[in-house]
């Protein structure tokens, strides 16, 4: 018996995808040396010295080792048993962290236990990913057999993003929205993804031209609605395929169009918005009379998308001057330039383009970086660690570590198609949506495409939460990844 199980263990390290350890391994150390780079103190210069913060990552990389070959120990059927249950625990703790964590700079979601400081939302995303995963290995279940399902995988995803907004960490939990792609490759409709899609369009174009005005209308409002008009012609010729109702709706919008254009330049005084309201009125109606003979089902989301896409586009301003928290406003706006704040929330990101775009093609220099040794960067060994990078190692640098995370996610990728059952392949998807959620917007927080929402880049960034919980969410795909080749499915 005990040969046996011996025999299963040498099994699944024989049978671990050693490709990803390797990158996995390259990448921490790089992240290692990074930070040491970021922090290096000249009356303090090993990389060893544990009171630093490149010593304390060491010390972190080691745990993570630890935990890493722990989890290839653990059978792989214990993911799956305990995977709810996991998940519970997770939620109570990120429940107790809204009320036992101190305040650090605003939000309340740090467990201080001594020296140590851990953050639950860390471990919250792969625990969130198992119990999709249980969901959707459950008997007979699919997402699309009844509207109850998709309500079901919701919940999971959206009980753990609550519970972080009151924490006031709203860039870790935006983090767990990536798990809706997830869905996506388990039958969900593009129509939902074309709705978030749609959305930040909406509130970008809706934001970035509040002024001017242009028949009542902000310039941006005026925008989406001739995009929402646009749309629902294309919808009604390449979704519903009728082209006498698609030519009467979009010929309808052009003699509009005209008519507004003919009472503008006569100077005659026209409300847009009723403008806009009645001529997309007369459509749906129009479309709405056509549908009781054809095609009910296209007829009803075709109109159903006009109607979501202006109640959305005039509760922007509502969520923007209500919902939104002033510094969220102002990042919001600094983004967009619509104002510049280069002394207050534009300051990280300007000092960070400087630092990137003084690296140049081949950079300063190992330990030569200007930006990073006279600490012109905030936070540049967390958040902003990639421009440490950027000015040390110049464009070749960035683009090898890009490189590196790139092959990453195309081999998890290409493990996750190969999954045979759907609880692995569902958590394999959930590891490569947070990964590259992660990447795309730490890597545009820090040039200046993404507003900052302070989330660390995978393997790079300080902290030992973010690298272990990155840690375990690897090595459980790799565990269920291993046991597919031993038991040859």
């Amino acid at each position: 018996m005990e040969s046996r199980v011996t025999d299963r263990k040498s099994s699944v390290f024989s049978n671990v995808d050693w490709f990803t350890v390797i990158l996995y391994v390259i990448l921490v150390i790089a992240g290692a040396v990074s930070i040491y780079a970021a922090t290096y103190d000249f009356d303090k210069a090993s990389i060893f010295d544990f009171s630093e913060f490149s010593g304390k990552q060491i010390r972190w990389i080691g745990f993570s080792f630890v935990i890493a070959f722990i989890i290839l120990l653990l059978d792989y059927r214990l993911y799956e048993a305990y995977a709810y249950p996991i998940y519970g625990v997770v939620i109570l703790v990120l429940i107790a962290t809204v009320f036992l964590s101190p305040n650090i700079h605003g939000s309340h979601s740090w467990l201080v236990f001594g020296p140590v400081s851990l953050q639950p939302a860390e471990f919250g995303k792969f625990a969130t990913a198992l119990a999709l995963a249980k969901l959707f290995d459950s008997y007979n279940f699919s997402l699309n057999a009844k509207p109850s399902n998709y309500f079901r995988a919701l919940i999971i995803i959206l009980l753990p993003i609550c519970i972080i907004l009151c924490q006031k960490e709203t860039g870790s939990a935006l983090v767990y929205l990536a798990l809706i792609f997830v869905l996506y490759r388990e039958g969900m409709s593009g129509f939902v993804l074309s709705a978030i899609f749609l959305s930040v369009l909406y509130f970008v174009i809706a934001v970035k031209f509040m002024n001017p005005f242009l028949w009542g209308l902000s310039l941006g409002e005026f925008c989406v609605l001739s995009i929402i008009s646009v749309i629902y012609c294309l919808l009604l010729i390449f979704y519903c395929k009728d082209f006498i109702i698609a030519r009467n709706v979009t010929l309808g919008f052009l003699s509009s169009g005209l008519i507004a254009l003919l009472l503008t330049v006569l100077d005659i005084e026209i409300n847009g918005l009723l403008f806009f309201m009645i001529i997309l009125g007369a459509a749906i109606v129009y479309t709405a009379i056509a549908m009781l003979k054809y095609r009910l089902k296209k007829f009803l989301i075709s109109i159903g998308f006009v109607l979501l896409s202006v109640g959305f586009l005039f509760s922007v301003n509502y969520v923007f001057d209500k919902v939104l928290q002033p510094h969220q406003q102002t990042r919001i706006m600094v983004l967009l330039g619509i104002e510049e704040d280069l002394r207050g929330v534009g300051y990280n990101v300007n000092q960070s383009k400087i630092a990137i775009g003084s690296g140049g093609l081949t950079g300063k220099g190992f330990l030569n970086g200007t930006q990073t040794k006279l600490k012109y960067v905030p936070e540049q060994h967390t958040d902003f660690i990639f421009c440490t990078i950027g000015e040390e190692q110049g464009f070749l640098g960035s683009a090898l570590v890009l490189t590196a995370f790139l092959v990453l996610i195309l081999r998890l990728i290409h493990i996750a198609e190969r999954q045979k059952d759907a609880f692995s392949r569902v958590y394999s998807y959930c590891v490569v949506s947070l990964l590259i959620f992660h990447i795309c917007i730490n890597v545009g927080m820090v040039i200046g495409l993404c507003p900052v929402i302070g989330i660390p880049l995978p393997f790079f960034s300080y902290g030992g939460s973010s690298l272990w919980g990155f840690t375990i969410l690897l090595f459980i795909m790799l565990r269920l990844d291993a046991e597919r080749k031993i038991k040859n499915i």
